[in-house]
């Protein structure tokens, strides 16, 4: 939403996507021939061979090691790259992130954890898919493919094609107009040739793959975690930096 008087500004978002990462329990399966698995786990803890780790050909499942502590992140750092992402940037938090991050009332839950801005907005984790902006005057949802929005109780936007009308009635000349990309590839080598940074860059990635591990350990660890954004540090006795890393296996290093 763009302050212009008419959407007013944002109080809170809210992000639909699954939940944190397990523990990868899965049963040790005979080895894939010709497959060097301890080449494949790389610096992972060693562990047994499972197919759902190391998927070959046509198979009926997603890549689901993103769904292990040992390999990813589960949906918070899989879907949230993507949601997380437009978060921030609604927020005009690409270059920054939240100064607080709590976990969910319950141990085992999926969803609730939160985020806490400098400026007091909110975002939070909750479940369902696509982001969710509350204005002080209206709603906002966005999605792949999907756009809805709502001034007060009127709702003007179903679908994006009702973009032009909503810009017309609620942007005036002279307000924020985002960069547009609709080819990422052709967007990135267009970066390369005129030295311009692409509609998302590398510093913008690595801010939202922070709030996504955030997320995580506030789920991991259930404590209230203070962070200094500019500095990507805990803060005021919170947390611990051996969270900022994982340990490696041998002889792979960073």
């Amino acid at each position: 939403m763009v302050r212009n008087g008419r959407l007013g500004r944002i109080t809170g978002v809210e992000v639909g996507i699954g939940g944190p990462g397990k523990a990868c329990n899965l049963p040790t399966e005979n080895p894939e021939p010709g497959l060097d698995w301890d080449l494949w786990l790389g610096p992972a803890p060693l562990r047994g061979y499972h197919s759902e780790l190391s998927p070959r050909g046509v198979h009926t499942h997603f890549p689901n090691w993103r769904s292990y502590w040992e390999f990813g992140g589960g949906m918070v750092t899989d879907w949230g790259a993507h949601h997380f992402d437009i978060a921030q940037w609604g927020l005009g938090m690409d270059d920054s992130g939240p100064t607080e991050i709590l976990p969910a009332a319950a141990a085992t839950a999926q969803h609730g954890a939160r985020l806490r801005y400098a400026n007091g907005v909110e975002v939070l984790h909750k479940s369902g898919n696509g982001v969710w902006f509350q204005g002080s005057e209206g709603r906002l949802y966005v999605n792949r493919g999907k756009f809805e929005f709502s001034h007060g109780h009127a709702v003007k936007a179903k679908s994006p094609a009702d973009c032009d009308a909503v810009v017309r009635e609620f942007l005036p000349e002279g307000s924020i107009r985002l960069y547009q990309s609709t080819d990422h590839r052709a967007d990135w080598l267009a970066a390369i040739k005129t030295r311009q940074p692409p509609i998302c860059d590398v510093e913008t990635g690595a801010r939202t793959v922070s709030v996504c591990h955030l997320v995580n350990l506030a789920y991991k660890h259930q404590v209230i975690l203070k962070w200094n954004p500019k500095r990507e540090r805990f803060v005021d006795g919170t947390g611990d930096k051996a969270w900022l890393d994982v340990p490696h296996r041998g002889p792979w290093v960073v």
